[in-house]
């Protein structure tokens, strides 16, 4: 009998990174908790956040974004979106440290928003986004290079998505362009095409491809064939010089790792499951998803939709888990049906990576005086990335 050999199997960078362990400088996630974490066994945590919380006083604001666990939510003094969020962390210049509990890029655009002096914290740098992380300063540097050879760039306007890093809205800013929300996609590409001809402008949208491409069919009435997708692991995006010349819609390759997840099957199925059932999504969604759903909105517009409806009605939401969970629970009193679109549960890894144990440590560090896990964007960087942040608040 042959004895079994262990295998020599070694975790990946990527596993690393996704455990905490290692970092990746060409990643918008960062690094390792450096500190030792309370176990999460530990019955004295929810006591121990909130002495830690106490202590601290009015030094301290903490942000719990939508997605998050709800023995996160428990501790923020503010829940929303991540920009929603970031000027709410700009509107308290009298708290001195800004716990955000959200991911990588919301803390960026928080540092960017908030006064000098204050000081924007992640519970754990390893909280990042996929979608941000595919689309790297060199690689849209690179596009922006391909474009001008095309003989094009000088009518392209970026518009990029607020789920990007520091370094991505700082190159939008620095090229003429604006951020959106997904509240607010419609007015931010309304603007950019004004900005030139409207008949040879055309904007490059960046990160995620499915909410550029839903608002510009769905909501601004172009057709799929005014879009082309520009794939950063392709020479030249994997397009010729005329697709780039005809397109309108120029897309990057990116999209949310949760909201990705959705078919039109789990639609069909939902609707065959439940009969008279909403179907409710965010446009973060694939084209087809929304183009079957009842209704298309952000994370705020999914709230304000189940707030306003009616006693006994079923919705299936296609967003984040732990929000359609909460939500659920929220509107039960109220003999509201409120399920997840897909049969797969599906929670955002790197947003859950805030847990209970990464907070307690955060807050008990903070009131012991020692600084934790800061995040801060140079001051070249913020300035661009703030003049694109500003063009969007401008907006009309």
């Amino acid at each position: 009998m042959t004895t079994a050999q262990p295998l020599d199997v070694q975790p990946t960078p990527l596993a690393l990174l996704l455990l905490g362990r290692e970092a990746d400088p060409k990643s918008e996630r960062g690094v390792e908790c450096p500190g030792d974490l309370p176990a999460p066994s530990d019955p004295d945590l929810v006591e121990r956040a909130r002495a830690a919380k106490a202590k601290l006083g009015d030094k301290v604001f903490v942000l719990g974004h939508h997605y998050q666990r709800d023995e996160v939510i428990e501790f923020a003094d503010v829940t929303g979106d991540s920009f929603k969020l970031a000027r709410d962390a700009a509107a308290r210049p009298d708290a001195e440290y800004i716990v955000f509990c959200g991911v990588h890029f919301m803390a960026e655009s928080a540092d960017i928003l908030t006064g000098d002096e204050q000081q924007v914290i992640l519970p754990d740098l390893a909280a990042g986004c996929s979608m941000a992380d595919m689309a790297t300063a060199e690689q849209v540097a690179e596009c922006w290079d391909v474009l001008t050879e095309a003989g094009i760039a000088e009518q392209v306007v970026p518009v990029s998505y607020m789920n990007s890093s520091a370094d991505i809205k700082a190159f939008t800013g620095k090229h003429g362009g604006t951020i959106c929300t997904s509240s607010n996609a419609k007015r931010a590409l309304d603007w950019a095409f004004e900005q030139g001809d409207p008949a040879t402008s055309k904007v490059l949208f960046l990160p995620d491809q499915h909410l550029g491409r839903n608002t510009a069919v769905r909501d601004m009435g172009m057709s799929l064939d005014d879009c082309v997708v520009y794939n950063p692991h392709k020479p030249n995006g994997g397009l010729t010089v005329e697709q780039l010349r005809a397109a309108k819609m120029i897309l990057w390759r990116g999209h949310c790792s949760v909201h990705g997840r959705f078919s039109l099957d789990s639609v069909n199925d939902v609707r065959a499951r439940i009969p008279g059932v909403n179907v409710l999504v965010h446009p973060e969604c694939k084209h087809e998803v929304v183009a079957a759903a009842d209704q298309v909105g952000s994370t705020e517009y999914i709230i304000k939709a189940l707030e306003a409806a009616p006693r006994g009605s079923k919705w299936a939401i296609g967003t984040e888990l732990n929000l359609v969970r909460r939500l659920a629970n929220r509107f039960a009193a109220e003999d509201k049906e409120i399920v997840f679109l897909d049969k797969t549960v599906c929670f955002c890894s790197t947003m859950n990576r805030i847990d209970l144990p990464h907070l307690v440590w955060t807050l008990e560090s903070l009131a012991a005086g020692k600084l934790v896990n800061r995040i801060e964007v140079d001051h070249e960087t913020a300035s661009f990335a703030k003049l694109a942040l500003e063009r969007m608040l401008a907006l009309p």
